[in-house]
C-alpha cells in the first residue's frame, strides 16, 4: 500500500504476501475473529504481539523481519513496526480500532484537554489522555500496545461498560494535542524557570547591583585619575592590559605546544554496540527554509536505530515557512515538528529548553540547521558517555568549515574554528577545565541537562553559558573526533551581526559568573577559576583593545626614537617588546594552531589568505565594541545568521 493511506474496512493494511482480511474473512484461510486474540493472555509479550499483528493482517514474513528488529535493538515488534515507514500510525491504530469494535480518533482537539505539570508526561510517552467534554460525559483516550492488546480484548468483553466512553488515537494525536494544550503555561516556565529557581545562573538581570556599583566606581576613578595624573595613569593601564593580553595568549601557546607534541586522538566506538538507548536529536530552526532539505537528509545518516532515535524540529509558532517546508517533506515517524509560541525572548535557547520536557532518549544532541554531522558521531558519542566516569555530562564534537574556499572570511573562519574545536578545546579537556561549547553538536545526558534546568533563554551564546555552568556544578565536559561541517558567512555584514551576539553572550557570561567571584572561584578551584579568566575575560578583554595594541606600539616607537641612543628607557623598551610579543604571538599561534590542527586539504583550501589574519583581528574587535553596544541597548535580541544550502564547488 502507499506510504500513509489509510486502509478502508475490509483490506490489509501493509504485506508483501497475500493480504489478509480485517476484521472477518481471510484469502489466505486465517479467521481473524475474536477468539484469535481474546483468549488467555500469552506470558511471552513478543508471542502476544506476532499474534495481534498477525491478527491485524500482517503477513509472518514482515512480522518476522520486525522481531529480529526488535531482538537487535531491544525494543518491541510493534515499535519497529511503526518506525519502519511502512505503515502510518492512523492506518494501525484505526485498524486496532475496528478490531476492538472502539471509535478511532485521528486529531484530538486542544480545548478539550485539561493542562496541568503532569500533562506533559504524555510528550514522552503518549498513552493516555481525558477529553473533557462540555455536553457529554468525559471520554478517555488510549493508545493500546499490541502487546497487552488480548488483555484488553478481553477486560472489554467480560465488562461492556469499559468502551462506553473509550476510544483509540494515536501517539502523534495525543503530543500534538498536549502541546497545544499546555503552551502557554510551557511558554512561562520555559521563560520564567530559570531566573525563578536559580537566580545565580541567569542572565535576565544583565549587571547585578554590586556589578553596576564597581563599574561605575572604577570608571569614576579612572577618569579621575586621568584628570590628576595622566602619564602614570596611563602607563599603568598600559602595563595592566599588556599582561592581561599575554596571559591569555600563554593559554593559547600551552594548547599548541599540546598539539605539536601529543598523537592525534583515535575515535571511540563500536559499530556493534548493541542494544543502544534511545538518543533525542534536537534542532532550533528560524526563518530555514533554503536549508530544510539537506538538514533531513544529514539527519537521516545518523547511523542509530530509526526506533531508538527521536528527532524533534524545534519551531517558532509564527515561522509559516519553514514549518510548510518541514511538512512538504513528510519526513520519517522518527521525526517531530515541534511549535514555540512566542513567549519570552525570541532565542535559540529559548526555543530549546521549551521543547526539553519531551525529550526521551537517555542522551541528546543538538545541530544547527545548516549542519552537516558524521554519521558515526552518536555512536562515538554513546560510547564515550559509556566509558566515562559518572560526572562527564557533555561531550563537544569538532565543528570544521567546509566553505574555506569561498572567501579570505570563510578561510579565515576555518582556522579560527581549527584552532578552537581541535586545539584548544582538547587541551582544556585533557587538564579537566571548563569548556566554553560550541552553539551545536553538543552531547548532553538529558537526565543532567535537564537537573541543571536547560539552557538559559536570556543569554544569546547559550554554549559558553552552558559548559562553564556544568563546571561549576560539579561535571566535567569533553571533546569527540566525529566532526560536524559547516559553512561559514562570506559576508562581512553576515559574520559581523554572528560575531557580535557570540561576544554579547559571552559578556552576559562573564558577568553571570562574576557576580559572586569568592563563591565562584570556590566550585571551580582555583586552576579552573583562572583558566574561565584567560579563557573568556582574557578573550574579551583582547578583543575589545586589539587596536590599542598599536597605538602602545606606535607610544613605544615614538618614545624610543626621541630617546638618546645610549640612554633607552627600559620601562619603555619593556612594553615595547611585550606589544610586540603581544601583537606577533596573536598572530603567530593563531595560525600555528589552526593550520597544526588541519589536514592537508583543509590548509590546501586557505592557501594564501592566512596573510590576511591582521585584518580578521581588526574586524573581531569591532565586533566586539558592537557586542558591548549592544548588551545595553538590546541585551536578548537574537542576531539571525541566514543559512544557504552547502554548494559542491
Amino acid at each position: 500500500m502507499r506510504f500513509g493511506e489509510y486502509p478502508p474496512q475490509g483490506s490489509a493494511i501493509y504485506d508483501d504476501e497475500p493480504a489478509t482480511s480485517l476484521p472477518n474473512g481471510s484469502s489466505d484461510g486465517h479467521q481473524a475473529n475474536d477468539q484469535d486474540f481474546r483468549g488467555e493472555a500469552d506470558p511471552d509479550p513478543a508471542e502476544a504481539e506476532a499474534a495481534v499483528l498477525a491478527a491485524l493482517g500482517f503477513s509472518k514474513p514482515m512480522i518476522a523481519r520486525m522481531h529480529e528488529r526488535a531482538l537487535r535493538h531491544g525494543t518491541s515488534i510493534e515499535a519497529e513496526l511503526l518506525r519502519s515507514g511502512e505503515v502510518c500510525e492512523e492506518a494501525y491504530y484505526g485498524a486496532i480500532a475496528r478490531l476492538l469494535r472502539l471509535p478511532f480518533i485521528d486529531t484530538i482537539d486542544p480545548g478539550l484537554v485539561q493542562d496541568a505539570m503532569t500533562l506533559d508526561s504524555q510528550l514522552i510517552r503518549p498513552t493516555m489522555i481525558r477529553l473533557a467534554h462540555r455536553r457529554r460525559e468525559p471520554e478517555t483516550v488510549i493508545v493500546p500496545e499490541a502487546a497487552r492488546l488480548t488483555e484488553l480484548a478481553a477486560a472489554l468483553t467480560t465488562m461492556p461498560m469499559l468502551g462506553r466512553n473509550l476510544a483509540i488515537t494515536t501517539p502523534g494525536a495525543i503530543r500534538k494535542a498536549v502541546w497545544a494544550a499546555g503552551a502557554g503555561r510551557r511558554g512561562q516556565e520555559t521563560t520564567n524557570g530559570l531566573f525563578e529557581r536559580q537566580p545565580a545562573f541567569s542572565a535576565r538581570t544583565v549587571l547585578s547591583g554590586e556589578q553596576g556599583f564597581f563599574a561605575g566606581a572604577l570608571v569614576a576613578g579612572t577618569s579621575a585619575a586621568f584628570l590628576i595624573i595622566p602619564v602614570v595613569t596611563l602607563l599603568s593601564l598600559h602595563i595592566i592590559l599588556s599582561l592581561t593580553y599575554l596571559a591569555s595568549l600563554l593559554l593559547r601557546l600551552t594548547a599548541l605546544a599540546l598539539k605539536m607534541h601529543l598523537p592525534r586522538p583515535a575515535t571511540r566506538f563500536n559499530l556493534k554496540a548493541d542494544p543502544l538507548p534511545r538518543y533525542t536529536v534536537m534542532v532550533a530552526l528560524y526563518r530555514e527554509t533554503p536549508v530544510v532539505g539537506q538538514l533531513i537528509a544529514c539527519l537521516e545518516r545518523l547511523d542509530w536505530p530509526h526506533t531508538l532515535i527521536d528527532i524533534k524540529l524545534v519551531c517558532e509558532d509564527d515561522d509559516a515557512e519553514t514549518i510548510a517546508a518541514l511538512t512538504a517533506l513528510e519526513p520519517g515517524p522518527q521525526f517531530e515538528i515541534v511549535t514555540v509560541p512566542p513567549i519570552g525572548p525570541r532565542t535559540k535557547p529559548k526555543a530549546l529548553t521549551y521543547a526539553l520536557s519531551s525529550a526521551r532518549g537517555e542522551f541528546l544532541a543538538i545541530y544547527d540547521a545548516e549542519d552537516r554531522p558524521h554519521p558515526l558521531q552518536l555512536r562515538e558519542a554513546h560510547a564515550t558517555f559509556v566509558n566515562g566516569p559518572p560526572e562527564l555530562a557533555c561531550l563537544q564534537a569538532p565543528l570544521i568549515i567546509a566553505n574555506a574556499r569561498k572567501s579570505p572570511l570563510s578561510a579565515l573562519f576555518s582556522l579560527e574554528y581549527s584552532a578552537l574545536f581541535r586545539g584548544l578545546l582538547p587541551m582544556l579537556a585533557r587538564r579537566r577545565m571548563p569548556l566554553p561549547l560550541g552553539g551545536t553538536s553538543n552531547h548532553f545526558k538529558t537526565e543532567i541537562l535537564k537537573k541543571v534546568g536547560g539552557w538559559d533563554p536570556y543569554n544569546v551564546t547559550e554554549d559558553a553559558d552552558m559548559g562553564l555552568r556544568l563546571y561549576r556544578l560539579g561535571y566535567r565536559s569533553d571533546v569527540l573526533t566525529c566532526q560536524t561541517l559547516e559553512d561559514a558567512p562570506v559576508q562581512i555584514s553576515v559574520w559581523m551581526a554572528q560575531r557580535a551576539r557570540w561576544y554579547k553572550g559571552w559578556l552576559q557570561t562573564w558577568l553571570v559568573l562574576m557576580r559572586d567571584p569568592a563563591r565562584l572561584m570556590r566550585e571551580m578551584g582555583l586552576p579552573a577559576f583562572v583558566t574561565f579568566q584567560l579563557m573568556v575575560g582574557g578573550m574579551l578583554i583582547s578583543a575589545l583593545l586589539h587596536p590599542l595594541i598599536f597605538v602602545f606600539l606606535w607610544l613605544g616607537a615614538s618614545a624610543m626614537l626621541d630617546a638618546p641612543k645610549n640612554d633607552l628607557p627600559l620601562g619603555v623598551v619593556s612594553l615595547f617588546v611585550m606589544d610586540f610579543v603581544n601583537i606577533l604571538g596573536s598572530y603567530l599561534i593563531f595560525l600555528g594552531l589552526g593550520v597544526g590542527s588541519m589536514i592537508d586539504h583543509e590548509k590546501r583550501q586557505i592557501g594564501w589568505r592566512w596573510v590576511m589574519v591582521p585584518f580578521y583581528w581588526l574586524m573581531i574587535s569591532v565586533a566586539a565594541w558592537r557586542a558591548v553596544i549592544e548588551l545595553k541597548t538590546n541585551p536578548f535580541h537574537w542576531n539571525k545568521t541566514p543559512h544557504a544550502p552547502t554548494s559542491t564547488d
